[in-house]
């Protein structure tokens, strides 16, 4: 007892955080459906009080960054060195660590849902609305999330000579009796919960990938499970090698192989259509963005519509946003405050526009030339599967995805290990490998229970289950996010 005492006393965040989480999976496990059902009414609750809360703090966001990119803070240096990876690289991973495998999730099934239930009333087409509001879920909004926490760590980390933790990051924090713990530990929870959300969704599509290959009934709990261990290994794997070795090479096999099935589409696509709707949607939504995102007027989809698709990707990008803005910051060492926020949100927001743009475009042609449309893209995790079979080398297509899934969730898992081994090992640039490890078994069996959660009713599943989940756990977060914009802005103005 003493020693695990002593144990307790060196690394309380590790223990408390790796308790709350072994003792809710485990709750999860043994009341399941009550759990849901707890959730499923915090949720809305949630949606009633704080939703129009989620939307401003999205607009917020974005404007923050602007403003720090062109004021006299954007050329503030990160470190006095050279940028310690070259551009691509550095885009590479940007990508790969905030969107992953939820590109291929929605590449066809959001689309086509925006085209067939416009959420929005515009005197623009349906094709262009559908693109339009898909570009603002996936666009600026998300990455300013992002961007948040990666200009507060790295000037903390770079400029303050500080560490990557949050709860150190800003002088204010210290002057409160285990704030800056607490923040660690809010940090730890949701990095994990948006993290598991992504692993549950993608192993679900990877099975409903392998399914669809071998014509057999998708929605097997044990193949899910199954790859859910073989991501979290894999991840484990690629964290114990480190950033350059493991997270570096397989964040840039991402970028080519998306990029290839990207152009093997878009060149049988109708090539003009692709661009005039590109353009056009992208147009719409820098002019239509305000309203937007403030769901005003005609375009408010309604509550119900912003419950289960726009405050659900406000909490995913929020719980997100920790260990990616670490990642950002860990790799932007060299570059100016503006080079930074710049980078992160327009490069990764324009690739994903042009990757819906050829997707969605592509599926909107095929609809049309059904007769008629029987729901073929409507599955959340098959819709990619069925789309590659109006495409010759259909097969081939299918089983490359479904290696680009499992790379971008080892690419996500290894990243968030990485992370929250920093935050277990006092801040190190390096931690020791003995927390990837602890990590790594921590988010495997909180997936799992996760899983299970998603499978408990008939007319629910993975995805179901955590919009529920992530709107009520990234609540707190919302808050925090809101107050370290002024915290910080303070900051700046006091040093600079």
């Amino acid at each position: 007892m003493k020693q695990i005492s002593r144990s307790f006393l060196k690394n309380p965040l590790l223990y408390i955080a790796a308790g709350i989480l072994f003792f809710t999976a485990l709750y999860i496990f043994s009341f399941t459906e009550f759990f849901y059902e707890l959730i499923e009414a915090g949720a809305i609750w949630v949606r009633e009080i704080f939703g129009g809360f989620y939307l401003w703090l999205g607009l917020l966001c974005v404007v923050f960054l602007i403003y720090i990119a062109f004021s006299k803070f954007g050329n503030i240096k990160l470190g006095s060195s050279k940028p310690e990876f070259n551009r691509l690289s550095w885009i590479a991973m940007l990508y790969s660590a905030g969107m992953g495998s939820g590109i291929l999730l929605r590449a066809v099934q959001e689309p086509v849902f925006m085209f067939l239930n416009s959420p929005i009333s515009t005197d623009s087409s349906a094709e262009v609305i559908a693109l339009e509001y898909t570009y603002y879920q996936w666009g600026f909004t998300a990455w300013a999330f992002y961007g948040i926490f990666a200009l507060l760590i790295a000037y903390s980390l770079f400029v303050k000579k500080s560490n990557i933790l949050l709860g150190s990051s800003l002088p204010q924090f210290k002057k409160i009796k285990y704030l800056p713990e607490s923040i660690n530990l809010l940090t730890i929870l949701t990095t994990v919960f948006g993290l598991v959300a992504a692993i549950g969704l993608g192993t679900t599509q990877i099975e409903g990938g392998i399914s669809h290959l071998s014509s057999s009934p998708s929605g097997t709990l044990w193949l899910i499970i199954l790859l859910v261990f073989i991501v979290c290994l894999a991840a484990f794997i690629s964290a114990f090698a480190g950033i350059k070795k493991g997270i570096k090479r397989i964040s840039n096999w991402n970028i080519y192989i998306t990029t290839i099935l990207m152009l093997f589409v878009f060149l049988q696509a109708d090539i003009l259509t692709v661009f005039n709707r590109f353009f056009e949607s992208l147009s719409k939504y820098i002019i239509d963005f305000i309203p937007l995102s403030l769901a005003l007027g005609n375009y408010n989809p309604g509550k119900e519509f912003l419950t289960e698709w726009t405050y659900y990707y406000w909490a995913f990008w929020l719980a997100w946003a920790p260990f990616t803005g670490i990642f950002i910051a860990r790799i932007s060492k060299g570059r100016s405050i503006r080079e930074m926020i710049l980078g992160v949100l327009l490069i990764p927001s324009l690739g994903s526009f042009f990757w819906f743009s050829v997707f969605g475009s592509t599926s909107f042609d095929l609809i049309g030339s059904m007769d008629p449309y029987r729901g073929e893209f409507d599955n959340v995790f098959t819709s990619l599967f069925r789309f590659f079979e109006a495409f010759p080398l259909s097969n081939f297509t299918n089983m490359l995805s479904i290696l680009l899934l499992i790379s971008f969730l080892v690419t996500s898992v290894d990243l968030a290990i990485y992370v929250l081994s920093m935050f277990s090992d006092k801040g190190r640039e390096h931690p020791r490998k003995k927390f990837r490890l602890i990590w790594a078994i921590l988010i495997l069996i909180f997936s799992q229970a996760i899983i299970i959660l998603g499978n408990i009713k008939p007319n629910s599943n993975v995805l179901t289950a955590m919009q529920k989940f992530l709107i009520i756990s990234s609540l707190p977060f919302a808050f925090f996010t809101a107050g370290i914009m002024i915290l910080f802005l303070r900051e700046l103005f006091r040093k600079h």
